[in-house]
């Protein structure tokens, strides 16, 4: 895959030649807001810890338009296709945060290990959040070389590529919304918009941009939204880009909602994502793992049964998978 060099961003729509935004929504919250939600809020209790349940690996054959997809834990899963395997937003470090012995601690380790996993053609990264980008597992990952021998690419939103170069991890490709980039001539991969915001540090909120990915392997496109609140851009990725196979989609850290509901979907809105997007299957992502806000830890599991019922869908319309387990959507 050809990686283009970082180019200075044009002001858009989204961009006002300083900071990234939202068109149309404001999701920065204040000091007086975070300090509001620790005084008012009620943070459920998690368990400290969870143990993995065995599952057998992924099939080692793919065939032609099938999507596997593996959860590995909140946000990161694993994406194979008869043309590709791809890792969205690894994180397999313990903690996700700047300080490696503090802040939150994920309660469950990874569904695979970096040395399980299979040669990775590429690497997808939403946005820059400590739990979605983590230096030390890309530093790992850029150690095993990818299919092709050289290592592997890392595909991201636009400022991301310099961040991670000025970290020692060169070479990403940026991309702004609805640009594409092709992996090989059965592969494509577009950056799409999502409403959230960036931030690795308390100066440079919305300094590097945030999104999802539509993937297009073969006949089958698989979304991965990252992390959204419920907005329009999920009808419009569909009117663009066509109804995705699969959609990997946020269903967890949603409380207090007056907090949160501007960047963050909850199971019902998930739903509703689904539909706009008129997904054929959809897989809920990033619950479960790491404590972030404050709801109970399986809310989000009885939230979106509730949610699916309501709409009259099915499990197997929109499901969510057990750290470490696979589901293999077959062709349409």
């Amino acid at each position: 895959m050809q990686l283009p060099a970082p180019l200075p961003h044009p002001r858009s729509d989204h961009f006002d030649g300083s900071h990234f935004f939202n068109p149309g929504v404001d999701t920065d919250k204040t000091a007086a807001d975070l300090l509001r939600w620790r005084r008012t809020g009620h943070r459920a209790l998690w368990p400290a810890h969870r143990d993995n349940l065995p599952y057998p690996p992924a099939p080692s054959r793919i065939d032609a338009g099938e999507v596997a997809v593996t959860f590995i834990g909140h946000a990161s899963a694993l994406i194979r296709t008869a043309d590709c395997t791809i890792l969205v937003d690894p994180v397999f470090s313990e903690r996700v945060s700047p300080i490696s012995f503090l802040g939150p601690k994920r309660i469950r380790p990874p569904g695979l290990s970096i040395d399980q996993l299979p040669p990775i053609d590429l690497v997808l990264l939403t946005h820059n959040h400590y739990d979605h980008m983590d230096l030390p597992s890309l530093r790992a990952l850029r150690t095993r070389p990818s299919p092709g021998g050289k290592r592997v690419p890392i595909v991201t939103g636009l400022g991301n590529g310099a961040y991670l170069a000025r970290r020692g991890i060169a070479g990403a490709a940026e991309l702004d919304w609805w640009q594409a980039i092709g992996l090989r001539p059965s592969v494509s991969i577009t950056f799409v918009p999502a409403q959230h915001w960036s931030s690795r540090s308390l100066s440079d909120r919305r300094q590097t941009l945030w999104g999802g990915f539509m993937i297009e392997s073969g006949a089958s496109r698989i979304y991965v939204a990252g992390d959204s609140g419920y907005c329009g851009w999920f009808s419009e990725i569909r009117r663009r880009l066509g109804a995705p196979d699969v959609a990997l989609l946020p269903i967890g850290a949603y409380e207090p909602r007056w907090f949160m509901q501007s960047q963050h979907m909850n199971p019902a809105e998930a739903v509703r994502a689904h539909q706009d997007l008129q997904a054929r299957h959809s897989i809920g992502m990033h619950f479960g793992t790491v404590q972030l806000t404050d709801e109970p830890i399986d809310e989000p599991l009885l939230a979106l049964g509730q949610a699916r019922a309501e709409a009259g869908l099915t499990s197997d319309d929109f499901t969510t998978l057990d750290v470490g387990e696979t589901r293999v959507i077959p062709p349409r």
